[in-house]
């Protein structure tokens, strides 16, 4: 249990406390009540400027993702494929909207710090808090820029009395990136690497506001807003990466040595930007927000599909590769299979996939029963139905095999039992060191340093446990294309559930990976005919008791053809919002993909 308060939170506090406190005044005295809260006041006392930053920080700062089943990494039940995911898109379903929300209060924010004077802040605060509130305008503006292209550049606060003045036409998307990457560059010519005092944990610092101007370039620099390759802008890309990795190192930055406690080993090496979630104060609700499959009634939820189940390499470094026909007619080839995908993985396998047969991670079990129960969600063959039944022995906790019988293990709150799903303490890491170093290796491959490209993916793999072989750690890429291929598989494994699987085949113009896929296959763990139950002290990592069972392959989980990839391959864009077009005065245009006149690329 974490034993400290975060500092952000405590000043948040106070500051909405500061806001409701009761004021009176004296009638027919002139002067000044020092003891009312006016908006004026704010900008005189350093804990409440602190708290209106703090409130930028709470409306911001990005949460635990949940969106497996937008890609090819899972699903939450049968038919949940969205209409994107099938191509079926139109300006409605496929649209995005401008937010100023927090754009409005960081322009208000920097205005008003201008004017704060020394006896309230030093130079030096001022300075700091100025460049974290422009690292949350940067941040605010990307998440609308890689979507959309160029939005409406509004840095200063509007006159609310001047209406036509409120609406302004897009912005090029050149331009909206010179700007988020100028606020990046003040905020890192401002800001440390690492704040001296352990309650600023989580603040934006410089190591945080290098390693997200490194991302950005990255996208922008891919093919999704670089169709004719500009090296240039891959060089830029490589230079930024390049220098925030050599300040990570400088600042005793780098890769966590065990990938299976990176995500509970708090506050490690890796952590660069970072959502610190405690109880209480400030829990994260895994069933509410994250749900897994030992939480409360969201069994169903980011199950994986087969295409991330053998994304996983094995120890050796070599891929998990599957022939469909052998598995379904070679018993010695199903046996073999299923002792490498069990046995033989390397350890971001078992960090980020829950498998049926194996202990049962949390303490939610009946009373009494040993705490390393097996959960057996899997299924039997019935001759007379024609169909799968689910073999599910009843613990009296909330799992089921659900669709796939496989779990999104990683992060998963393995403290909690079913009462306490709202009281999740896991951390969210939105930036670490992996990312920074594979974006670097990503873009120096894109300017010839082969190398430098390949050495980035054999220190993952090292630190993810794979053998070393030949000095490759099973690397076996050595042109440009298939380093880049080697990236696309390896980025899937690192980040699986971490939110980035859709948005690197979206910037890399790569959607042809889902849809060659087609529909949603999955493997089914199945007890074989004539076998006993197992018993809950079994598991499927005793070759004894895996004999007992063999993989099924099912080619559609969905069960109806409708259903399977097709992305669209000529809308890369999303488009802008028509009611927020039809409000703007005709100042706003949409885009070209889809039928306006506004071009993404310039």
């Amino acid at each position: 249990m974490k034993n400290y308060m975060n500092k952000t939170i405590k000043a948040l506090a106070l500051f909405a406390v500061s806001f409701f406190a009761f004021s009176s005044c004296e009638s027919g005295l002139d002067y000044e009540n020092t003891n009312a809260i006016v908006p004026d006041a704010v900008w005189k006392d350093s804990k409440m400027i602190d708290g209106f930053l703090n409130d930028i920080y709470g409306g911001l700062n990005p949460q635990w993702v949940f969106n497996a089943s937008e890609s090819d990494e899972g699903l939450n039940g049968a038919k949940d494929m969205n209409n994107y995911l099938r191509g079926i898109l139109t300006v409605d379903n496929t649209c995005d909207s401008l937010r100023y929300k927090y754009v409005d209060k960081i322009n208000f924010f920097l205005h008003n710090l201008k004017d704060v004077t020394t006896d309230v802040l030093s130079n030096e605060e001022n300075q700091i808090l100025a460049a974290q509130a422009k690292f949350w305008r940067a941040w605010t503006y990307w998440a609308m820029v890689k979507n959309l292209g160029g939005v409406p550049l509004i840095l200063e606060p509007q006159d609310m009395s001047d209406k036509e003045s409120l609406y302004k036409s897009r912005n090029k998307t050149s331009e909206c990136v010179a700007q988020i990457i100028q606020d990046l560059d003040d905020a890192i010519a401002v800001l440390p690497g690492k704040y001296s005092d352990a309650s600023d944990y989580g603040r934006i610092t410089k190591a945080a506001a290098m390693a997200f101007k490194g991302r950005i370039l990255l996208w922008y620099a891919s093919p999704l807003f670089n169709p004719d390759n500009n090296k240039e802008r891959w060089l830029a890309a490589y230079e930024a990466n390049h220098a925030a990795v050599r300040l990570l190192d400088q600042e005793g930055y780098g890769l966590y040595p065990d990938f299976k406690q990176l995500w509970y080993d708090e506050r490690n090496e890796e952590v660069i930007m970072v959502n610190q979630y405690f109880y209480p104060g400030h829990p994260i609700n895994f069933n509410a927000i994250r749900p897994e499959p030992f939480t409360k009634d969201a069994s169903n939820q980011n199950q994986p599909l087969m295409s991330l189940l053998l994304a996983f390499p094995k120890r050796d470094g070599s891929p998990m590769n599957l022939d469909v026909n052998r598995l379904k007619n070679d018993p010695q080839y199903n046996v073999d299979f299923m002792t490498d995908f069990y046995m033989n993985r390397d350890d971001r396998f078992y960090t980020s996939i829950y498998c049926g047969g194996t202990p049962y991670p949390t303490p939610d079990i009946l009373s009494g029963q040993n705490s390393k129960v097996t959960f057996w969600n899997a299924w039997k063959w019935s001759e007379q139905d024609n169909k799968y039944n689910t073999l599910y022995l009843d613990y009296n906790i909330a799992g089921n095999p659900g669709v796939s019988g496989f779990f999104d293990r990683k992060g998963l709150d393995t403290t909690l039992i079913n009462a306490e799903v709202g009281n999740g303490q896991t951390d969210w890491i939105e930036i670490r060191y992996a990312e920074v170093l594979m974006n670097m290796g990503e873009c120096a491959n894109e300017i010839g340093k082969t190398s430098e490209a390949l050495q980035v993916l054999y220190d993952i793999r090292k630190r993810a446990g794979i053998e070393e072989g030949k000095g490759n750690y099973g690397v076996m890429a050595s042109s440009q294309e298939d380093i880049r291929m080697a990236y696309i598989n390896e980025r899937q494994v690192e980040f699986a559930f971490e939110g980035k699987r859709l948005g690197d085949l979206r910037r890399l113009k790569r959607y042809d990976l889902l849809n060659n896929q087609e529909r949603r296959h999955v493997l089914y763990l199945v007890l074989k005919p004539g076998e006993a139950v197992p018993a809950l002290t079994e598991t499927i990592m005793d070759s004894v008791v895996r004999k007992k069972f063999r993989f099924d392959y099912i080619d559609n989980v969905d069960g109806d053809d409708s259903y399977k990839f097709n992305l669209s391959m000529n809308h890369w864009f999303y488009a802008l919002n028509p009611n927020q077009i039809s409000q703007s005065m005709n100042k706003l245009e949409q885009n070209k993909e889809w039928g306006g006149t506004f071009d993404p690329l310039q």
